[in-house]
Parts: structure tokens; sequence; C-alpha cells
């Protein structure tokens, strides 16, 4: 239980941005006060004051009160140096699960749940590169120029959300997934020219995967059947289907098979009408040697 680092700058909550409670998230509230109050009596066991656990872990002492108190959402790093320190045998170690996943709004959660399933899913965006193919630095620039402007702390929640579900690139077995672009999404250089390269890199990396089609529609195609909006269908093991389009249902999830036939409908010609996926790669390349 040595306390170290005594000379370092500790950590505050401006230094950690996006790991506020989401007062709305009932079951999110639930495991973050059941965190901390398991922090809290085990620190009291020891003897240990809050500032001399936040010493010990980089923490300030009101981080350290916040997050006992439920009000802080604590890094997964946190919780495994305040095991050593504490000498928990893993218990707090063991709650880094339940906690990552509080980190993202419920929507997310939802969301990354299907995506978890799905054996094959099926994406068009026409606004902006697909969440699940930005890079982080992307995600964060496209969430700060939302308006009315979200917080900082928002803005890491709603990033940290879309890079924990880039997850399904790793699931064994993996999914099928396609995806359609559009061409002048990747021309225009939303969040800042910097964070372009970057991007149309991770866009290469993630088309090369075995299990991913990924297609570009030209800005030259005279026919387009997406000019209705974004579609989002996802196929599972059982048979069943789930989709989404704004023209469809207000843009609620379906299931039934008469407005599943018309995404897939839709779908299925946007494919045909953009770029083959080889078509597609050289594009990207082309516009990454202008950047």
């Amino acid at each position: 239980m040595s306390v170290d680092g005594a000379a370092q700058r500790l950590k505050t909550e401006a230094d950690e941005p996006g790991w506020e409670v989401d007062p709305d998230d009932d079951w999110g509230v639930a495991v973050v006060a059941t965190v901390g109050r398991q922090l809290r009596l085990r620190r009291e066991s020891v003897g240990m004051r809050a500032a001399e656990l936040g010493t010990a872990t980089g923490y300030g002492e009101d981080l350290i009160y916040k997050i006992e108190s439920g009000k802080r959402i604590p890094r997964p790093e946190f919780l495994d140096k305040a095991d050593e320190v504490l000498g928990a045998s893993g218990l707090l170690s063991a709650m880094k699960e339940d906690v990552a996943k509080v980190r993202y709004p419920k929507k997310v959660r939802a969301l990354a749940k299907m995506e978890g399933k799905a054996v094959e899913i099926q994406l068009y965006d026409p606004l902006n590169i697909h969440g699940l193919l930005q890079t982080p630095e992307y995600a964060r620039g496209l969430l700060m120029m939302r308006r009315p402007a979200y917080t900082q702390d928002e803005v890491e929640r709603m990033a940290a959300g879309r890079m924990a579900r880039q997850s399904i690139f790793q699931r064994d077995p993996a999914p099928e997934i396609s995806f359609v672009l559009e061409e002048w999404t990747l021309r225009r250089p939303l969040g800042g020219r910097s964070l372009r390269r970057p991007q149309l890199e991770r866009l290469l990396e993630v088309g090369q995967l075995r299990n991913v089609e990924l297609q570009v529609m030209p800005l030259d195609r005279e026919e387009h059947a997406g000019v209705d909006g974004g579609i989002e269908v996802l196929k599972f093991g059982d048979g069943s289907v789930v989709g989404r389009s704004p023209v469809v249902a207000n843009g609620r999830p379906v299931t039934e098979r008469k407005q599943l036939h018309i995404l897939e409908l839709r779908y299925g010609i946007i494919r045909a009408q953009a770029l083959t996926p080889r078509e597609s790669s050289a594009l990207i390349e082309q516009l990454l040697g202008e950047t």
C-alpha cells in the first residue's frame, strides 16, 4: 500500500472529460454507484485516506470522492491501480467490463449489442463516413461541429462509443459487412484537413478485411437510388432481420417483411450503382495521394 508519485500533478475533472454519469441511465447509475461504494469500503477497511489513494493512483482527492459517490465513471486503468494499491485481490478490477459499458450512451449500447449478434450488416450513410469506419479524431471533429453544440463530456462519450462499436471487426466468426460511402464525404475535410489523411488510410485498412465490402458512390453518377437517405440492415443467425431508414417508419427499426424488402431493394440498387470494391479502393488511394 505504498503511496508514491507525490510530486506528480494529480488528475482533476478537467483532465478527464467524458466520464460523467448520465443521470437518465438507470442501469449505468446503479453500476457506478456500486463500484464507488466498493472502492470506498475497501479504502476504509485498510485505513487509507482518499487523498492518499489519489496520490497513489494519480488522481486528485476530489476526483476520488466523486468516483466513490457514484458521480464519476472510473477509468479501467484506475480500477486496476486501485485494486493493486488497496490489495483488493481482483475485486475492483473485475468490475471493469460493466464500467466500460456505462461509458457509452444507452442508445449506443443497444446498437452495439445488435451489431455484436449480426451475421450480415448492410450500411449506407449519405451524409458522413459511417461511424464504424471513423478514426477517433475524425469522430470528435464531426461531433464538435454539431449545433446546438455538445458539451466536451458529450463529445468524448459519443466518440468513445463509436470506437467501442468498432470491436465488431475483431469478432470471430466475423460478420459480413457491406458499406456504401458517398465520394463527397471522402473529399470534404470535415473536422479539419489534418484529419482527412488518416481517415482515408483507415478506410483502405478496413476495406482490405476479407469480411468487408467497401464501395464508393461517385459524384458523377446520374442515377442514384440513395436520395431518400441512409439505410441500415442487420441480419441474424436465426433468420431474423432488422432494418432502419429515415423514409421507412420515420427512422424507427422495422422487422416487417414488406418494409425490409423496400430497404433491401434500395440497398441492392445503390450497391449496383456504386463503384466496385476494387474501383473504390483505387479512388480512395487517389484521394490519399492528393492530400
